[in-house]
């Protein structure tokens, strides 16, 4: 190797320490300070899963107040046809359950066991059966903080036992 080589060598390197490694220290830290304030972004969305048991998982929703929107998607995992365990989400305040979940009821299956018209209703999915999904999204403005919200299924006879609650958080 000749001196004009080495030289070219011993500058490459000089210029490695000098500017690429630095470039990669902070760039390695951008990306951790990136994943870093991710993990502190709000979650605007959940998905919650409905079985043949009759429940849902998870069985409580918190809703950050920083979304402008909320997305829930709802999934049956069960076995059994729509017509026999059909499931739906239906979001009220709690003290409105059980008036909503007789109006849903006299509204049917071809309503998916919702009244549209009842406004006491925040947000509602349609009627899903075995491997089907479904969501809705709402706004989250129409929630206020400190009121107690619930959710549950309105398919005939699952209001008392597949509930879950939301609660609007900061």
């Amino acid at each position: 190797m000749n001196l004009l080589q080495r030289g070219t060598l011993r500058k490459t390197a000089q210029l490695h320490r000098a500017l690429i490694r630095p470039a990669v220290v902070l760039l390695t830290g951008l990306l951790g300070l990136a994943a870093a304030c991710s993990g502190h972004a709000a979650t605007c969305s959940i998905e919650l899963e409905a079985d043949d048991a009759m429940r849902f998982t998870p069985t409580h929703i918190d809703v950050p107040t920083s979304c402008a929107n909320f997305t829930v998607k709802l999934t049956y995992s069960g076995r059994l046809p729509k017509l026999a365990m059909g499931h739906n989400w239906v979001l009220v305040k709690t003290a409105d359950l059980d008036g909503v979940a007789k109006t849903a009821m006299a509204a049917g299956a071809q309503q998916n066991y919702v009244d549209r018209s009842d406004t006491r209703v925040l947000a509602a999915t349609s009627l899903i059966g075995t491997g089907e999904s479904t969501s809705t999204t709402f706004a989250v403005n129409t929630l206020k903080a400190g009121i107690p919200y619930a959710f549950f299924c309105s398919f005939a006879g699952h209001s008392p036992i597949m509930q879950g609650t939301l609660s609007l958080v900061p």
